[in-house]
């Protein structure tokens, strides 16, 4: 148990202040007569009544409504899991190309983007003990996930990765060279890098089989998948009018490359030019040998302030129903 903002429970320290100010100066009738006995037959029980509990409903709203501020919540603890050995870094081609609408999804056509995290989702799903990061690339190479344990950050940082947030291109040697630097002070027995595109190395500073040469340097495995089917493929665009219209394009994968670097790390290359080949590789993939170690996890805090923020509303509001009807006070 703890609260996320503590300070906020200063403020309960101050409520005894502010109750003996409020009795202090706040004694004044609020209608003055020139004889008790003229109200004589209003002031019933209900008055008395009305100075014991409305007063104390309000200061215990308020002591709710602090302590729910101050953000109570409930740890878990520390869990022991079992993890492998093996630390994965996918990088994902985000170019222009990948609209290519050659897979299908459940009977459905389906862009190469589309599939490929389809695919991505249900290997994390099977891996729950390998920490998994994820480079997305096109003209550049950002880090769209760490390498994590935290396969619900993982999954909701894939889901956002999408066409045309980074400039078109497809800068093979700069992804793989962050994949590279994601894993190199790692100290995992196994350290992989899946690499998957639809094109050629058309942008970055950084030659694919220099790249290559650093990762075989550092003991890191890549896997190379050339995503696309083979001769051509149907791209989506919109014309002129708004309408969405597809246009047949050869597909260009560089596959002489993508051999050389999975081969001289000890790699393999796929090619993947339909849906069921694509989870085949993955599957491949998926039997690579374990090796299991017991890390720490740290598992989230449940929030517990609404347990404390509704009750300490309806109190609030209860005092002011009260005041304003049976214990209303006069005039």
């Amino acid at each position: 148990m703890r609260f996320a903002h503590p300070w906020w429970l200063i403020l309960l320290a101050l409520l005894p202040l502010m109750a003996w100010l409020r009795h202090r100066f706040n004694r004044q009738s609020a209608f003055l007569y020139s004889s008790v006995s003229l109200v004589k037959s209003i002031t019933t029980l209900n008055g008395s009544a009305a100075s014991r509990i409305l007063p104390k409903l309000r200061w215990l709203a308020i002591v709710l409504c602090v302590a729910a501020l101050a953000r109570p919540q409930k740890g878990e603890g520390e869990a022991k899991v079992t993890a492998s050995g093996i630390d994965i870094v996918v990088a994902l081609d985000l170019s222009g190309s990948m609209a290519a609408e050659d897979f299908e999804i459940r009977g459905q056509p389906a862009n190469r983007v589309a599939i490929a995290k389809d695919v991505l989702e249900d290997f994390i799903q099977r891996r729950p003990s390998d920490r998994i990061g994820l480079v997305a690339f096109a003209g550049r190479a950002y880090i769209a996930s760490p390498l994590t344990l935290d396969h619900d950050f993982l999954r909701q940082n894939l889901e956002r990765l999408g066409l045309g947030l980074i400039e078109d291109g497809t800068a093979i040697g700069s992804a793989l060279s962050a994949s590279i630097n994601r894993l190199r002070d790692l100290e995992g027995k196994s350290k992989i890098v899946i690499l998957m595109t639809d094109g050629q190395n058309t942008a970055g500073k950084i030659p694919p089989l220099t790249a290559a040469e650093a990762a075989k340097a550092l003991g890191i495995k890549v896997y190379t998948i050339g995503v696309g089917t083979r001769g051509s493929a149907r791209v989506p665009y919109v014309d002129a009018f708004g309408v969405k219209r597809h246009v047949m394009q050869p597909v260009d994968i560089d596959e002489e490359t993508l051999t050389k670097i999975a081969s001289s790390t000890n790699g393999k290359y796929y090619r993947a030019d339909n849906t069921k080949s694509l989870r085949a590789i993955y599957e491949e993939i998926d039997r690579m040998e374990k090796t299991e170690v017991e890390v720490k996890k740290y598992q989230r805090y449940e929030e517990l302030f609404q347990w404390l923020a509704l009750p300490g509303l309806v109190l609030l509001l209860l005092e002011i129903i009260l005041s304003h009807t049976v214990w209303r006070k006069l005039p």
